[in-house]
């Protein structure tokens, strides 16, 4: 018996040259685009940076074709950041929740 195979990885952010019948919702997945670059503008702006922020679409179902199902969202994916980073965001954070 083998054993049950693991799905994909999730898709990374669509270039822009992608048709939409390959990314299904392109419209979803660029307003993920636009909300991270949103958001690293104004981490940017207070001085943080995450390294690896990118978008993702969810992961596809397993009970068959998905080509032609339409992505339903798309997720900013924050990624990982080194614990002096982590810091400064906790700092950002709290000086805005107090602000």
């Amino acid at each position: 018996m083998t054993p049950p195979q693991k799905p994909p990885l999730p898709h990374r952010t669509p270039q822009a040259n992608t048709p939409a019948s390959r990314t299904g919702h392109t419209a979803k997945a660029q307003e993920a685009v636009a909300a991270r670059d949103d958001l690293a503008a104004a981490l940017s702006g207070a001085g943080v940076q995450l390294p690896a922020m990118d978008v993702r679409t969810p992961w596809p179902d397993t009970d068959g074709d998905d080509s032609a199902r339409p992505t339903r969202y798309a997720l900013v994916h924050l990624g990982v950041c080194s614990a002096p980073v982590a810091h400064a965001l906790a700092a950002v954070i709290r000086k805005g929740a107090a602000g």
